[in-house]
């Protein structure tokens, strides 16, 4: 997710709790989406599409932060 950011990211991981929580929920719901996809964990199409809207808002989000951090 956003190589251009790769750098920005580390550090902001190491340095904005904020950040690092949103960063860490994108992952795990993109794991449990993969997961529940793979009939590995049990999920309903509705649940899915819903998983990935949560996961796309997320991800807006960093990148909000992203180019925020990136700018000062």
């Amino acid at each position: 997710m956003f190589p251009e950011y790769r750098d920005l990211i580390t550090r902001l991981k190491g340095h904005d709790a904020h950040f690092t929580r949103l960063f860490d929920k994108h992952n795990s719901l993109d794991q449990l989406i993969k997961n529940k996809e793979a009939g590995i964990e049990p999920g309903t199409p509705t649940e899915i599409e819903q998983l990935k809207k949560e996961k796309l808002s997320l991800k807006d989000e960093l990148y909000v932060l992203l180019k925020r951090a990136s700018v000062t």
